[in-house]
């Protein structure tokens, strides 16, 4: 089974999973939640199962039950360690699996996360990537004190359209600058020559001479061109302007579907923004999100889930589809949706102990079985994995 051919998956790594009261379960392992133990067992079940890649979460203030919001509870995971840095420690004990951690990119700067996710792809052997995410949160801005962010008060007024408009926008200028960062030195700049006495060709190193309305970057990196040439860069949307990022500046989109009508609606949006950007002939990869409840019986997922909701005191809402069944289920409901147009998907585990496992050992397999997803690894790279070429340096002579 060819990569391009194939069925893609990569898990979503939050806490002890997406669902608010999933510290709470018996398999949850809260008190390792800091631990470099934990998150190197999460992949390598994950890589167990023959997963494209994982993602990990991160954010710019503790996690709230309110989207624009801290809030005051205390009955659910609050604090997490810094994703990139995760990624780095998990590297060296993987092999094959891509890590793909988040990063919020509002308040950050692309030379600082351009060789951070370099050396990543260093340190991972060609496994790098890197989700981008924005922030509107007023108190996430009050941290860093160099701008203020209106808080949103109508979701459809002009003014909000304008703000989140505008996110983006930074956003598209912050991916290509990070990208330039990541071309600012040629494949064979460093000559490492002792008998001569050179180390680096100089005339191989490039100014990247950035100048954008929201970043200004002189480069070069400090970081040699990485492993992949170009680590892969994701996204999640959810609208026109998300959607516009994905198809300007990524590898890979995350959307979120409910049905397959509307997923082929979005992947045809996408795919008419990126013939606008000029990528219609680059491979651009669309992964549909769903939160995933699995168990051996329907009736079963449905209980815990109702169990869960118990617990956190209300019922569990998404952005993504919830699907609560049996691994050939969801199986089936992969295929649809594959059909629809999506080439992956990017599944959040309700709870990791349980359903991360249920991924890698019920689905996966059963996938196996219907021909749709592969039996080894074919890559040695994230891009590989994913059949994206290790594309050419933009600033090398031709």
């Amino acid at each position: 089974m060819s990569p391009s051919s194939s069925l893609h998956l990569a898990v979503a790594l939050d806490g002890t999973g997406w669902h608010p009261a999933s510290w709470r379960e018996p398999v949850a392992r809260p008190r390792d939640l800091l631990t470099a133990g934990y998150w190197a067992d999460l992949v390598a079940e994950a890589e167990r199962g023959l997963l494209d890649f994982v993602t990990i979460e991160d954010g710019l203030g503790p996690q709230s039950s309110h989207f624009l919001d801290p809030d005051e509870r205390t009955d659910q995971v609050r604090g997490r360690l810094d994703a990139v840095l995760i990624a780095a420690r998990i590297a060296p004990l993987s092999r094959h699996i891509g890590l793909v951690p988040t990063a919020v990119v509002t308040h950050t700067e692309p030379f600082h996360l351009s060789k951070a996710i370099a050396t990543l792809d260093y340190v991972s052997t060609g496994r790098a990537g890197l989700r981008v995410q924005i922030t509107a949160r007023p108190n996430e801005a009050a941290h860093f004190g160099r701008r203020t962010i209106p808080r949103i008060e109508a979701y459809d007024s002009p003014d909000t359209r304008d703000l989140v408009t505008d996110l983006f926008d930074e956003t598209a200028d912050y991916v290509e600058a990070v990208r330039r960062l990541w071309d600012s030195w040629e494949d064979d700049a460093e000559i490492r020559d002792v008998a001569t006495g050179r180390f680096v060709d100089r005339d191989k190193l490039h100014y990247i001479d950035f100048e954008g309305r929201h970043f200004s970057v002189k480069g070069p990196s400090i970081t040699p061109r990485p492993p992949q040439g170009q680590p892969l860069v994701t996204a999640l949307a959810h609208d026109t302007v998300p959607y516009r990022l994905v198809a300007r500046a990524t590898d890979v989109g995350y959307v979120t579907p409910h049905a397959a009508d509307q997923a082929r609606a979005i992947v045809a949006e996408i795919r008419a923004e990126q013939a606008g950007a000029g990528r219609a002939d680059e491979l651009l990869h669309v992964f549909g999100d769903l939160v995933v409840f699995l168990d051996d019986d329907p009736a079963e997922a449905a209980a815990r889930r109702d169990r869960l909701d118990a617990l956190a005191g209300e019922p569990y809402t998404s952005d993504a589809r919830i699907f609560a069944g049996t691994p050939a289920q969801l199986a089936d409901l992969l295929v649809e949706l594959q059909e629809a147009g999506l080439t992956g998907f990017r599944l959040r585990p309700a709870v990791l102990g349980h359903d991360l496992p249920a991924v890698t050992r019920g689905l996966v397999p059963e996938l196996q079985r219907r021909g749709a997803f592969r039996r080894a690894y074919e890559a040695d790279t994230l891009r590989g994995l994913l059949g994206l070429p290790r594309p050419a340096n933009r600033y090398a002579a031709a």
